[in-house]
């Protein structure tokens, strides 16, 4: 039960490891291609299908239908990654040994939506994988098995597909073993909730310091944080933290009186003010320098091939 790529490896390993893969659930097609006119299926859906097994797409699993269907597959258990769908409980009950979720991070910190990216967000210094034995409360039901990585200097898209391949190995070494994989309730303290991503927080925010603002260019790539100048919004994909920023241009727009949206900077600079010719930006403490950026309907470049297009002059507050 699955549907983006991220759940694409788990699939792959169980077939891998002989398992019967009696049916794929995942999110109905959506609009996708030219204009959104045709329906595209998830990447579960596809891989599913391309491995000869039986897709089944349904809208909602709470209907009498729908359980009675489940229930029908006798499955021994329910292997579950980034669904995207409520399991009620009747779903929960029907497996002979329940079902199993591969959750993105070290629990109980980041139940929730998107754990990855808070996790990225806050700065936490490691994350993981957990295999969870599945209950009706929000991402609390006991852990068989888990495994820790670093977080670095790593994106969320480079962390998902970490996660999602240890993950897929992890839940092959539960399902090989029960017995000697119990499951472990989650402690009681400690917990913390990965909020849905909402749109605006994909703006860039220069009124935190350097390296708050480095760690939310990573953790919204994808799709890419972004930061508006001359009515165009440009992504960034990466940056550099500069905690001595090289010294600011001696331009009138420097002088300009900040205002409640551009807060001054521990430097008496506005937040979100370009300071230079190579588009370092000062933030509430120290500054960044993008390093890789996407304008809209272009590819990904780097900072320099941005600028010899599109000059955005010291001085320019973003």
């Amino acid at each position: 039960m699955g549907t983006p790529e991220f759940a694409v490896p788990a699939l792959d390993a169980l077939v891998a490891a002989g398992h019967d893969v009696v049916a794929a659930y995942s999110q109905p097609p959506r609009p996708g291609g030219r204009r959104g006119r045709a329906l595209v299926p998830s990447p579960v859906h596809s891989r599913a299908e391309e491995l000869g097994i039986t897709v089944l797409t349904p809208a909602s699993l709470r209907s009498a239908d729908e359980q009675v269907a489940f229930a029908a597959l006798r499955a021994d258990v329910a292997v579950v990654a980034a669904y995207g769908l409520i399991l009620p409980q009747a779903i929960l009950d029907a497996p002979r040994h329940g079902c199993f979720n591969i959750h993105g991070s070290l629990l109980p910190r980041w139940r929730g939506a998107a754990p990855i990216h808070r996790a990225i967000l806050a700065g936490d210094a490691e994350t993981g994988v957990g295999i969870m034995q599945m209950e009706a409360g929000l991402d609390t039901g006991p852990v068989r098995l888990e495994a820790r990585t670093p977080i670095a200097g790593k994106t969320t898209g480079e962390l998902t597909d970490e996660l999602a391949d240890m993950g897929a190995r992890l839940m092959v070494t539960v399902l090989g073993d029960l017995d000697g994989h119990p499951p472990i309730a989650q402690p009681e303290d400690g917990i913390t909730y990965a909020t849905k991503i909402a749109k605006e927080e994909l703006r860039l925010n220069f009124a935190q310091d350097a390296a708050a603002v480095e760690r939310q260019i990573r953790a919204f790539n994808p799709p890419g944080a972004w930061f508006e100048v001359n009515g165009e919004r440009v992504r960034v994909l990466a940056a550099e933290v500069m905690d001595t920023p090289a010294r600011a241009e001696p331009v009138e727009a420097l002088s300009l009186p900040t205002t409640e949206s551009s807060p001054s900077t521990s430097s008496g600079r506005a937040a979100g003010q370009v300071l230079d010719h190579g588009l370092a930006i000062a933030c509430a403490s120290g500054a960044i320098r993008p390093t890789s950026v996407q304008r809209a309907g272009r590819g990904v470049m780097s900072v320099e091939e941005l600028l010899r297009g599109f000059p955005i002059p010291a001085g320019t507050r973003l």
